[in-house]
């Protein structure tokens, strides 16, 4: 398979390098948006750009009927503009904040365990989550995701970044060493703690569910989301 990359920063090259040890090709690397670009080599691209070149990005590869992969935060305020685009020109995309295969289990396991906690009232959530000293935006995507998980599934309904008030959910944020990634969420009683917690050991499993996505994304027309490429819908 062809593949595009928009954005060759650490995590394109990343990426490079396991989509070429799982045998396909990265036909095309962006990482500016005055580049000019062949769209018809790519069977597929890949966007881990900024928030700035996202949406043209994404949308252009649409135009010229390329699927997409995008993990690039800070453009969700154009994410229904661009599911329009690529359903107009019957395209297929998927975005995710974080594609590790573990951490979209971990969503799956969040979704259930707040069901189950919903009519508890006794336990009250909290959540943290902890990144290296390089990342800036707190919280994290993950984190967001997994707080929108608990508000869909329980009466809270918000989040706040280090406040704690009725129907709120409570994030810490830490920004320490070299983290690549650990989100914790626990459910605290007066006579016991639930905890779950998914704790990445590196980078890659972010870049291998990029390239799996991509693999499976390949030939399909639509809007699909990580619980399709792993069959958890």
């Amino acid at each position: 398979m062809n593949i595009g990359l928009f954005g060759y920063g650490k995590m394109g090259k990343m990426i490079e390098q396991i989509a070429q040890d799982r045998g396909h090709s990265i036909v095309v690397k962006i990482d500016d948006p005055s580049q000019d670009i062949d769209y018809s080599q790519m069977d597929v691209a890949i966007d881990f750009s900024t928030p700035e070149a996202a949406f043209d990005n994404i949308t252009n590869c649409f135009k010229n009927k390329v699927p997409v992969i995008s993990g690039t935060t800070g453009w969700l305020d154009k994410f229904s503009e661009a599911v329009n685009i690529c359903e107009e020109h019957k395209s297929a995309f998927i975005y995710a904040s974080n594609f590790s295969l573990g951490v979209n289990i971990f969503f799956e396991l969040n979704n259930h365990l707040a069901k189950i906690m919903s009519g508890l009232n006794q336990y009250k959530v909290s959540m943290e989550e902890i990144h290296h000293t390089q990342k800036v935006d707190a919280p994290s995507g993950t984190a967001i995701t997994l707080a929108e998980g608990i508000i869909e599934n329980t009466p809270y309904e918000s989040w706040a970044l280090d406040k704690s008030k009725d129907n709120t959910i409570p994030i810490k944020s830490i920004r320490e060493g070299v983290v690549p990634g650990t989100h914790s969420i626990s459910y605290k009683s007066s006579v016991d703690t639930i905890e779950i917690k998914h704790e990445a050991h590196n980078r890659e499993g972010f870049a291998l569910g990029a390239v799996i996505a991509s693999e499976w994304i390949h030939g399909k027309i639509g809007i699909f989301s990580m619980k399709d490429v792993l069959n958890l819908s």
